[in-house]
């Protein structure tokens, strides 16, 4: 039965094989269990309620793309859209979380609808693929300046903004983390950031006793519970306070982020484990990535930011993960992880500090890919890099960047090379500057 639904025999795989494929993508992705609550609860969500609807909005959209697309990739909510949502929705707009997660589920219904009209891959192929590097790249330094600020290395300066701070024991004690973490992705071990925050908290507890100073962790009375509610952020969201004009720029921010997220990592999981047909093409690619934007929907309406293919899918294929068998058995670990809320919730923000900056050092490689041979491409990628990381917000770096990109292909009288996409870009992230303007001078 499982052969011939899954096509186990076709692809070259088993069930033991896939179950095994399936646990490594867990432990190597596990680390979003700790790490995803810890910044959407900067938003003002209730921590406990997120361990557990990261574990289950994961689990729902992983068994569901093993199902129906029978492919071994995982979807949970994405490293660097959790950023938006928290800290350029919610802290740098200053909207209520509510509000974040509607923007969150329409960005979701307008990528769905992008992918069944066939507007996608315009859309796509409009931006140039440095334009698309240099957001990864400037994700990865914003995500890993959260990481040093949640670790306490860096803090508030009146004189120069920021400055680094005196070494304490929760530093110290997250930079053991990140020591662990660094030592065993040198040596290829799988669940590497999990492990790291593992030993941090372990070690939190362990000092915690003995010096005076450090925070007191309580282990809680029972390591398992049944009792879990997520009733403080599920069906939250506020549609309709988040359908106005000075939000259309966020919407179209997450759903561009979440595009090319999606994108790239299907096309390198799925070209790993051996997912393309006769002419080149990515097989179920149009499912996927409908998949993609109904999981973000559901997350949104359970309540957590974007969810995305996750490109740690890449170690269970390595494992020989090849059919949904893979996917499903991530989910049902996923699912399981839920009753360890209450052990999960003792995790303190310094320990999972490190593996935001790790997962910085992942995503800053791309800087590679770019063009800095072209200065119309290079100046884009460059503004787009440094205003993410500087102004505190994704959003305003797209813009600034899709402005500039377009300026100097105008300059440099290269108007041909702007696709008609590219200009409605153009057009969406100058309305991004300029109606919040327009609606200050309206209060006045």
């Amino acid at each position: 039965m499982l052969n011939k639904i899954f096509k186990l025999a076709e692809r070259q795989t088993n069930l033991k094989t896939e179950a095994i494929a399936g646990t490594t993508t867990f432990l190597t992705m596990a680390y979003i269990i700790f790490v995803n609550p810890a910044i959407l609860a900067d938003a003002g969500m209730d921590k406990a309620a997120l361990i557990a609807v990261t574990c289950l909005t994961t689990a729902i959209a992983t068994i569901i793309t093993g199902l129906f697309a029978n492919a071994p990739i995982a979807m949970a909510p994405g490293m660097g859209l959790n950023a938006f949502f928290a800290y350029s929705l919610v802290i740098t707009q200053k909207i209520n979380w509510q509000t974040a997660l509607g923007v969150v589920f329409l960005s979701g219904v307008f990528f769905l609808i992008l992918t069944l009209i066939g507007l996608r891959k315009k859309l796509v192929e409009a931006i140039d693929s440095s334009l698309v590097s240099a957001v990864s790249v400037g994700i990865g330094l914003f995500i890993t300046f959260i990481g040093l600020k949640n670790l306490g290395i860096i803090i508030a300066s009146p004189a120069t903004l920021v400055q680094a701070s005196n070494l304490n024991s929760t530093i110290m004690i997250g930079l053991a983390g990140l020591i662990v973490m660094l030592f065993l992705e040198m040596k290829k071990v799988k669940g590497s950031l999990l492990i790291g925050i593992i030993f941090s908290t372990v070690l939190a507890i362990i000092l915690s006793r003995f010096l005076p100073q450090q925070d007191k962790i309580i282990v809680p009375q029972s390591l398992l519970s049944a009792d879990i509610s997520i009733a403080a952020i599920a069906l939250k969201l506020d549609i309709l306070g988040a359908f106005k004009w000075s939000l259309f720029g966020s919407i179209f921010t997450l759903m561009f982020m979440d595009m090319f997220d999606s994108i790239g990592t299907l096309v390198a999981c799925c070209s790993e484990a051996k997912m393309i047909d006769k002419n080149g093409k990515i097989q179920q690619l149009d499912k996927l990535l409908t998949i993609d934007a109904g999981a973000t929907m559901l997350g949104a309406v359970l309540g957590t930011s974007t969810t995305t293919a996750y490109i740690e899918s890449a170690a269970g294929i390595e494992q020989g993960g090849r059919s949904g068998l893979t996917a499903i058995a991530t989910g049902v670990l996923f699912l399981t992880a839920i009753l360890f809320s209450p052990l999960i919730g003792i995790v303190p923000s310094y320990a999972t500090a490190p593996a935001l900056i790790m997962v910085g050092l992942f995503m800053i490689k791309e800087v590679k890919k770019i063009n800095f041979s072209q200065i119309e491409s290079a100046f884009p990628a460059f503004i787009i890099i440094v205003m993410i990381a500087l102004s505190y917000s994704i959003s305003t770096g797209l813009a600034f960047g899709f402005i500039s990109f377009t300026l100097l292909k105008i300059l440099a009288g290269k108007i041909k090379d702007i696709k008609i996409a590219m200009w409605i870009i153009t057009a969406l992230s100058i309305l991004y500057f300029v109606l919040p303007v327009l609606a200050a001078s309206t209060r006045l």
